[in-house]
């Protein structure tokens, strides 16, 4: 069969700590081989045919309900991601088909308004809320009617562990993994520079001096600096046998300054401090509604709440949503409507 071939040839052309599928740990429930595709394949189709993934098109990166169709979505992110880890991947004999799936799959829980809906949720549900352990949920539990897409166990532990605020752990098992959390990195602090540059809202001059002396003052140019010293590393892990994807210290220290600035100026930064306060009382208002009107939600989310509690149903609902309906709900619930009489 083809799929046979394909593993084969996995064995023939990947480095030895790669994650063959053959070797993987298997799924939950246990299924028919495809004859075609390998696991990790299936896996990445199954996540870009979910409603989940669908739905990041419409959730913000970084910037709320811009009237620009040239700013990143969650959508644009996760597929930057993914071009950067298979570039690091491919280079480094790494199965690329795991490192596509994890990396497609990565922000699949993301709730509206970014971070800023997920700071909400966390404040709100009791047990807490991680988009990273929001995403696995999401794909065992919510997606499929219930029933989940049944995904492979390295490509939910690539998942679990892409965040480094993860409770689960910060390091995932297989290289692959490793692969999309820093490339997840990668792509988010430059692309969310070249957004703020775009808007007018961050001066390209502003940026650190010593980070941009290191990586390159082009957009371009850093990620270049960035991928090529990921690669250059951790081939020398590789070839000592160390299963650990690193950066030189020098490179890491300005990546971290990057995002340090980022932080500081732009994601909690005076700049959309407006817009995040607005976003965050719209999903805080739209909760407290469904709290106290359970039975308007959908009968899916409202099985949630019989089963695992009211919160949980209700924050379920709510971290499916787009940034779109989230805001189409409020003003439904919330804002009056013109009557002609």
């Amino acid at each position: 069969m083809i799929r046979e071939y394909l593993e084969n040839q996995e064995k023939t052309i990947l480095c030895d700590l790669a994650a063959f599928s053959l070797e993987s740990k298997g799924r939950e429930k246990e299924e028919e081989q495809c004859s075609l595709r390998t696991a990790y394949m299936v896996d990445r189709d199954r996540i870009i045919h979910s409603k989940s993934f669908r739905r990041l098109k419409h959730k913000t990166q970084v910037y709320i309900k811009t009237d620009s169709d040239h700013y990143r979505t969650r959508l644009t992110h996760t597929l930057e991601v993914s071009q950067i880890a298979r570039t690091i991947g491919k280079a480094l004999m790494l199965n690329c088909d795991l490192i596509e799936a994890i990396a497609l799959g990565h922000d699949i829980g993301h709730v509206p308004f970014a971070h800023n809906g997920e700071e909400v949720l966390n404040e709100l549900l009791s047990d807490g809320f991680e988009h990273n352990i929001n995403s696995i949920r999401v794909l065992k539990k919510i997606e499929n009617h219930g029933r989940g897409l049944n995904l492979t166990h390295e490509v939910l532990d690539g998942i679990l562990h892409h965040s480094g605020l993860s409770r689960g752990g910060f390091k995932s098992e297989t290289l692959e993994g490793q692969i999309v959390k820093i490339s997840d990195k990668i792509a988010y602090v430059n692309h969310d520079i070249d957004d703020s540059v775009r808007a007018g809202l961050l001066d390209e001059e502003a940026l650190p001096i010593n980070a941009i002396k290191v990586l390159g003052k082009k957009h371009g140019d850093r990620i270049d600096c960035l991928v090529k010293d990921v690669i250059d590393i951790t081939g020398r892990n590789i070839k000592e046998e160390i299963k650990k994807v690193d950066m030189s210290i020098e490179v890491q220290d300005a990546l971290h300054e990057l995002r340090s600035f980022m932080f500081k100026n732009v994601y909690r930064g005076d700049i959309l401090k407006r817009e995040r306060e607005q976003a965050k009382f719209v999903i805080k208002q739209v909760f407290k509604y469904f709290i106290n009107n359970l039975e308007e939600m959908p009968e899916f989310y409202r099985g949630i709440s019989t089963r695992e509690g009211i919160e949980r149903g209700v924050v379920d609902y709510i971290a499916g949503m787009s940034d779109d309906y989230c805001i189409h709900l409020f003003n439904k619930i919330y804002v009056p409507k013109y009557v002609i009489f």
